[in-house]
């Protein structure tokens, strides 16, 4: 479909339990309709959420509200410099996340809440204590970064470059300088501590061990994860892992190829590309709109599990 004008999105300021201002977009319809579904796109590790704007406005035009935020130090979050800035992935999700809950829940009152979130955003997804709330989720090449999950022909370079040369750049500076280098956006030292942590268990990153009792279990949302097979992030074993922490949900892993959709390469970045309106973004839509997958839906299942 053609996307009507894009609306001007809301800019908005959400301060989190511990006082820290979150900030962010949203999409608001201007007639309130207490069936009318609200989306929270949970961005993947220091990529702003402007990212996710051409993907907001087609959640619009379908008839969704919709809220994009970015993590505390990230675009619309960040306060001057992240030299000495500890914000840690827990962060993210305990705080940060949970924050975005409470807003949709407040200026959203008794409407549905969906959750739309791209690689750790979808572990952000797992970590707000009032995950309860939230109806449907998808994912796209969500886990993380355990680095034994990489794929094999990507796995040492990657190694080399997000568990080597980041955190020792970021323990020179104080702060990960990713725009600069042209990586990321420039990403608190606490991230990267989480990230680069060899770890197979998310309660064994630095952050995680803070948590006590993991509160992914009171997810009960149904929940698509989709993979693209030229993702090197994003394995089966890697998205798995991810998905064995929501225990209490419906859960589909949906698996897809890029010449499934007569494209040579995808890889991590590009599904919320508008490019792709056509032929990715109508299975999100497909899946928050009635929690299934058409019969036509390109790529392979490869567990659903209830």
């Amino acid at each position: 479909m053609n996307l009507p004008t894009r609306p001007a999105p809301e800019a908005f300021r959400q301060p989190a339990a511990d006082g820290y201002l979150i900030g962010g977009f949203t999409w608001r319809h201007i007639r309130t309709d207490a069936t009318r579904p609200v989306v929270i796109i949970n961005a993947a590790t220091s990529v702003r959420c402007r990212h996710y704007s051409r993907f907001a406005d087609y959640l619009f035009a379908n008839g969704f509200d919709v809220i994009t935020y970015d993590y505390r130090g990230i675009g619309e979050s960040r306060k001057g410099s992240l030299r000495g800035f500890n914000a840690s992935w827990s962060d993210w999700g305990v705080l940060d996340f949970e924050a975005m809950l409470q807003r949709a829940q407040r200026e959203f009152p008794g409407q549905p809440i969906d959750v739309v979130a791209h690689s750790f955003g979808g572990c952000a997804a797992g970590l707000g204590a009032s995950g309860a709330v939230i109806r449907r989720i998808v994912t796209v090449g969500a886990q993380f970064a355990y680095w034994r999950d990489y794929h094999a022909s990507e796995r040492w370079r990657m190694l080399a470059k997000w568990h080597v040369a980041m955190p020792l750049i970021t323990a020179l500076c104080g702060y990960f300088p990713g725009k600069q280098l042209g990586w990321l956006e420039d990403t608190p030292k606490g991230v990267v501590r989480d990230w680069a942590t060899p770890a197979s268990k998310y309660e064994q990153r630095p952050s995680g061990r803070t948590l006590g009792e993991l509160p992914f279990c009171r997810v009960k949302a149904q929940l698509l994860a989709i993979s693209i097979t030229d993702d090197p992030f994003s394995t089966v074993a890697a998205i798995e892992r991810l998905l064995g922490y929501f225990g209490s949900s419906e859960r589909i892993h949906l698996r897809i190829a890029p010449e499934d959709i007569g494209e040579k390469t995808v890889g991590h970045f590009a599904f919320f590309r508008s490019e792709y309106q056509h032929r990715l973004w109508p299975i999100a839509l497909a899946w928050l709109r009635q929690g299934v997958l058409a019969n036509d839906t390109p790529g392979y299942r490869v567990t659903e599990r209830t």
